[in-house]
């Protein structure tokens, strides 16, 4: 009896489980994106801070099915220039590059495309599994019981906290942060440097050409786009000028 009382209780976890997949097997996640600049400034350049916002904040949607992913702008219209409180001196825009990450893990594939520099490219990759480490820290995000997980990037020099919830499809979230037994509701990166937090979890049949696989843009490997920035980045340091990345 007892043995049958036990199957029934995992029987019934089973049914539940798959009921909540099922609600949610396809969909769009609205993100928030805060990313403090201040803290992105190089030492030498400290006296920036005068001519720009402390934080830059814009949204990302996430459309998602079973196995497929996209992560994308949302479009939305441009704020004015940034300018002192007194009206003048020097004005400042950010212009976020436009990216869009794709992922399928049931065929382990990743494509990003990205701009850089006025020039679109486009990134062909496997999924790589990032190591996580799983907390026993627990928290409520947009009705979600989210668990924790954290990864210390040592070439990024990143620290990143991720709270995930298996209420959601597995294996989902923002940007690369898509190997978690759950789907990821909020990433911190270095304690407030860069914060992505979920807004709206949707669960709605996907319309026709929201979710499809980039193609445009010059092919390139991850290693030769990292190589490219960081010559970028080096030849605006000798010139004088910044590049803060969002």
């Amino acid at each position: 009896m007892k043995r049958i009382l036990i199957f029934l209780g995992i029987l019934v976890s089973l049914t539940a489980a798959h009921f909540v997949f099922a609600q949610t097997a396809e969909g769009v996640i609205i993100y928030e994106v805060k990313i403090n600049m201040h803290r992105r400034l190089p030492p030498d350049r400290e006296g920036m801070k005068e001519m720009m916002p402390e934080f830059n904040v814009h949204k990302e949607q996430l459309f998602f099915n079973t196995s497929e992913s996209l992560y994308k702008p949302v479009v939305e219209e441009e704020e004015d220039d940034f300018a002192g409180e007194d009206g003048g001196g020097t004005r400042m825009r950010f212009r976020r590059p436009d990216a869009e990450v794709y992922f399928n893990h049931s065929s382990s594939k990743k494509v990003t495309q990205q701009e850089f520099m006025g020039k679109k490219y486009l990134i062909e990759d496997s999924v790589k599994i990032t190591p996580w480490k799983f907390g026993t820290e627990v928290k409520t995000i947009l009705g979600y019981q989210c668990r924790q997980a954290t990864f210390h990037n040592e070439e990024r020099k990143q620290t990143i906290v991720a709270w995930y919830t298996d209420k959601l499809r597995p294996f989902l979230g923002p940007e690369i942060y898509t190997t978690l037994p759950g789907t990821v509701i909020q990433v911190d990166i270095n304690d407030g440097e860069r914060v992505i937090t979920a807004l709206k979890v949707e669960p709605r049949a996907l319309k026709k050409g929201e979710l499809k696989i980039p193609t445009s843009g010059t092919k390139i490997t991850e290693k030769e786009f990292r190589k490219m920035m960081a010559e970028q980045m080096q030849r605006m340091g000798r010139e004088g000028g910044v590049m803060i990345r969002n």
